[in-house]
């Protein structure tokens, strides 16, 4: 993390932990006053479009700041956050456990940066997605009553082998076999992926998540498969039905994730070796197919940060 300071005075004695003067411009910097909703909008517009975004609010709020960190993750645009009160640098520089990129600081606030960030200042941070298909144990199948379920209709069928990523904990998600399998009693419907309950979070297309609850229709969810290949597709409708319901509780090398589905023998998770199992004959010590990542989320987007979720 950069600092920045508003002085350029040539005596400053710690102009070594400075990493810019700023001298209110910088063909490489869009400075976005943040008022109301809709400053924000304009600079969440320019996200991937400019180097920096260097960020100044009236009334200081932390929400726009971290909505624009998570929303510049994995692009090519650094935040910057421009700091008065030495109350607010806490505040920025761990927005969403890893925090901006850079803080403006006037030169009074340097060293309080100093110390608020610990040696972190002037450090890139690195991108590690850690994200992984791995082999999951089920560790339990209890009832879990009565809710809503999302059934996803695409705009186009997909094949054996193939679903969605599900689950209640964003950094592990089920696969969740689409209803390509012939079955006794109903027909096959193989654009559909009956999903789980609406809490749910879903992996979309563009690698950012979603709630089952907030899917619409044209949205596109990432399509996967057990050799870890993907796919896109376009959601054509939801159908959301109440139905009982079945949580399934896994664990995966050093840590634990669990999924709550539709109580119906349509409803299948992928196992190692591509096949499906359907959630009402599966049991104890089964293995399943799970989507880790071992980052945390904000409003869908992927972060370096630490969450825990249970």
């Amino acid at each position: 993390m950069q600092i920045w300071s508003e002085s350029s005075d040539e005596a400053y004695p710690n102009r070594d932990v400075v990493s810019r003067f700023w001298d209110g411009s910088s063909s490489d910097v869009s400075e976005i006053q943040i008022d109301d909703p809709s400053d924000q909008e304009e600079a969440l517009s320019l996200i991937g479009l400019v180097p920096w975004i260097l960020v100044r609010c009236s009334d200081w709020t932390m929400v726009p700041l971290e909505n624009l960190v998570a929303a510049s993750r994995g692009t090519s645009t650094r935040i910057a956050a421009a700091i008065d009160e030495e109350v607010e640098l806490n505040g920025a520089a761990f927005a969403l456990g890893g925090g901006v990129d850079a803080l403006l600081v006037p030169s009074h606030l340097v060293d309080g940066a100093v110390t608020v960030l610990g040696g972190r200042w002037d450090k890139e941070e690195v991108e590690d997605p850690q994200v992984a298909i791995e082999e999951a144990r089920i560790l339990s199948i209890e009832g879990a009553g009565v809710g809503e379920r999302v059934c996803v209709d695409l705009t186009r069928r997909i094949n054996d082998g193939q679903g969605m990523a599900v689950g209640s904990i964003s950094g592990k998600l089920c696969l969740i076999h689409g209803e390509t399998i012939q079955s006794e009693y109903v027909p096959t419907r193989p654009f559909r992926v009956n999903a789980g309950a609406i809490h749910s979070y879903a992996l979309m297309a563009d690698g950012k998540t979603k709630y089952l609850s907030e899917l619409t229709s044209g949205d596109e969810v990432a399509i996967l498969s057990s050799s870890g290949t993907q796919e896109k597709a376009t959601v054509g409708r939801l159908k959301v039905e109440t139905r009982p319901l079945l949580l399934i509780r896994f664990e995966v090398p050093s840590s634990q994730g669990q999924i709550v589905v539709q109580q119906a023998e349509t409803v299948r998770l992928i196992s190692p070796d591509g096949g499906a199992i359907s959630v009402t004959n599966a049991k104890e010590d089964d293995k399943i197919l799970v989507l880790t990542d071992k980052r945390s989320r904000h409003v869908g987007f992927a972060l370096n940060a630490e969450v825990n979720e249970t």
